[in-house]
């Protein structure tokens, strides 16, 4: 493993486009759900154990090899939002262009033939992961990490909350953060050998029925 790929593809500054998402924070600050940083520790959480365990779980497959085509498939069926398929498909598509530009690998050239669309971001980022040299656990660390990060940055951008109160919300979600990523991770390696019906597939309808309300916003900051 090098720590140095392991940073870089977790940087926010890694231009993967998630920078232009909130995560559903948009839609969740508009209808009081988060207001200040305690209602953000919460909605945090709850996409971590939900949205976040999916993405990693679905990241630490990719990461271990198994087949892109049948897991984007199976990240279809756990989303049921049409928006927030679109938009996992387009940040698909950016980090694949930017991975292929950092870490030139015939498995991601593989992969921007199979989905010239975009193929689902977490299985993007597992597949990235592997050619970076780096393990499934590795790739479900990142894929649960961006499931709240996402969130907490886009809140500051949303309410002025402190940056250091939302920094703080994702330091104390970090051993939470590590037992989500160690369940995808063995859920990942079950998958190997039992299909990816094997992988965690926890659902969250608050955040598929407000992915839709926003995605009807005339007028919206962020995506998704």
């Amino acid at each position: 493993m090098s720590l140095a790929a392991l940073l870089v593809l977790a940087d926010g500054r890694f231009p993967a486009g998630g920078h232009a998402h909130s995560g559903g924070a948009e839609a969740a600050c508009k209808a009081g759900r988060i207001h200040d940083a305690a209602t953000l520790a919460d909605f945090c959480r709850g996409r971590l154990h939900t949205s976040g365990l999916v993405a990693a779980g679905l990241a630490a497959a990719a990461a271990l090899g198994l087949d892109p085509v049948e897991l984007d498939a199976a990240a279809d069926a756990r989303t049921p939002s049409p928006a927030l398929r679109t938009a996992a498909r387009r940040l698909g598509r950016q980090l694949l262009r930017a991975a292929r530009a950092t870490w030139p690998a015939d498995e991601l050239d593989a992969l921007a033939v199979a989905f010239p669309r975009g193929a689902h971001q977490p299985v993007v980022l597992g597949v990235t992961a592997r050619a970076a040299g780096l393990g499934p656990s590795d790739a479900a660390h990142v894929a649960a990490y961006e499931s709240v990060s996402g969130p907490a940055t886009a809140t500051v951008r949303l309410l002025g909350l402190d940056p250091f109160e939302a920094s703080a919300v994702l330091a104390r979600l970090a051993p939470e953060l590590d037992a989500v990523s160690a369940r995808a991770t063995e859920a990942a390696r079950r998958a190997r050998d039992e299909g990816t019906r094997a992988l965690p597939a926890a659902s969250s309808p608050l955040l598929d029925i407000s992915a839709q309300v926003h995605a009807a916003w005339p007028v919206r900051l962020f995506a998704s």
